[in-house]
């Protein structure tokens, strides 16, 4: 005798035709049910922030606050009073629409803690799991059409990546993870149709699923497979959106544009997250990982002057003048926060292998666009860029700051499944930080 197979509807669409798109894909839809955007200031300027990420920690005193223990000269900028780095030139010239915080202190002095400390405002803590920035704005904001809301380009190393997620929020609010742009074989995977899948045909399949769940709806009834239907459907629609698919597709631009990026991973990236947040994205992470050919990245333990020379300080400068040229002639910059960091900075001295090593005591955070006057300094570190001299600013207060630039109350708490009240703007001592208020 045969034992009777018990064949569900969700093993149906597993094994459909439309398995090719990602269920994952509509997980962020179903926010939209689960949550739905918070209540925020309707006078705020901004609507999306485009965070560079310099991983592994920048030298400070090398670039947006220089020293005379640096190897280079400061240089003037187009704001009178405020010098950086000569290797800066291009930035520079972008000063009144730049504040920078030169007296920032966290409380974490290695990677991967140093991550959780700065994305988060919190200190890891082994029976809890906190959301990240990127993570409560996309809560906050809710989203805005079929676009993702909340992106990082390119992936992240896995072992960090839970210092970005929003784990007790939801998985919706997690990062859309997008691969190289600039890579000769860049394509989105969970937004491509297959070669042999035409939209048509792609209609017609759905018409056949649509008549199995007929047939299958009649013997068993649920709310919960009425709200699958209608985050399918969503999800299908983001597939064959032109918005999503044009939003994505980097050969809209011109090449002058692209050049002026740069081809490489970091200046593809940033081009990318400006055509994100134009069509809709809430936040969008560009990580500036290992600099192709060298091996290195911003962590800069040997060899410090060098790297920061030839590998890394010139494509971010490049890249930065560019978003923010690119913005300001597009009329996105006053909707569009732009923020440069790492994870801390970086040593006053050279160590014996010329490099500097980790340093969280005093070091520097960028903000531009969204709101934010330019041309601005906040705080101030000692003589040698070792400690902080004057106006200690927290990450609580930067994220309390960047919330308030996006009209999200930064006084908000969340309460995580343990029973604890969290504060979405949390700072040393777990004290609510508070907005840097000459920025505004």
């Amino acid at each position: 005798m045969h034992r009777k197979r018990n064949v569900g509807r969700r093993a149906i669409l597993r094994t459909g035709a439309l398995s090719f798109y990602s269920l994952h894909l509509a997980d962020f839809l179903r926010a939209r049910q689960a949550f739905g955007a918070e209540a925020t200031d309707k006078k705020a300027k901004a609507k999306s922030v485009i965070m560079l990420w310099l991983n592994g920690g920048p030298s400070h005193i090398d670039m947006w606050d220089p020293k005379p223990n640096s190897s280079f000269a400061p240089i003037s900028t187009r704001v009178p009073g405020i010098q950086v780095s000569e290797l800066l030139p291009h930035s520079s010239k972008h000063l009144d629409k730049i504040s920078i915080i030169r007296s920032m202190r966290t409380e974490e002095n290695n990677h991967g803690v140093g991550h959780h400390n700065v994305l988060t405002g919190h200190r890891p803590n082994p029976s809890m799991a906190f959301p990240s920035l990127s993570t409560m704005v996309t809560k906050e904001l809710g989203p805005q059409g079929s676009i993702p809301p909340n992106v990082m380009v390119p992936r992240m190393h896995a072992s960090y990546m839970d210092y970005y997620r929003a784990h007790f929020l939801g998985p919706q609010y997690d990062p859309f993870q997008v691969p190289d742009p600039s890579a000769a074989d860049f394509e989105i995977p969970n937004l491509s149709i297959p070669e042999s899948v035409t939209v048509e045909r792609l209609l017609g399949r759905r018409s056949m699923l649509d008549l199995v769940d007929r047939q299958y709806r009649a013997k068993v009834k649920s709310a919960e497979h009425r709200k699958m239907d209608t985050f399918s459907t969503q999800a299908l629609n983001m597939i064959m959106s032109k918005e999503v698919r044009e939003a994505f597709d980097l050969s809209k631009e011109s090449e002058k544009t692209k050049d002026a990026y740069g081809r490489d991973r970091l200046g593809q990236g940033t081009l990318l997250a400006r055509r994100l947040v134009e069509a809709g994205s809430r936040f969008v992470t560009v990580v500036d990982l290992h600099r192709p050919g060298t091996g290195r990245d911003w962590d800069t333990h040997g060899a410090n002057d060098s790297q920061h020379r030839d590998h890394l300080v010139p494509w971010v400068d490049r890249t930065l003048s560019a978003l923010l040229s690119d913005l300001s002639d597009r009329s996105l910059l006053d909707s569009t926060l732009v923020l440069v960091t790492g994870e801390f900075g970086r040593t006053y001295d050279h160590n014996s292998g010329a490099g500097r090593d980790h340093w969280c005591h005093c070091w520097s955070f960028v903000l531009a666009g969204g709101g934010i006057q330019g041309g601005r300094v906040v705080g101030a570190s000692d003589e040698r860029g070792a400690y902080v001299a004057d106006r200690l600013v927290t990450i609580g207060d930067c994220h309390a700051t960047i919330y308030k630039a996006l009209g999200i109350d930064w006084t908000k708490e969340y309460m995580h499944p343990v029973g604890r009240p969290l504060k979405i703007a949390n700072s040393i001592n777990d004290e609510a930080g508070k907005p840097l208020d000459e920025l505004f």
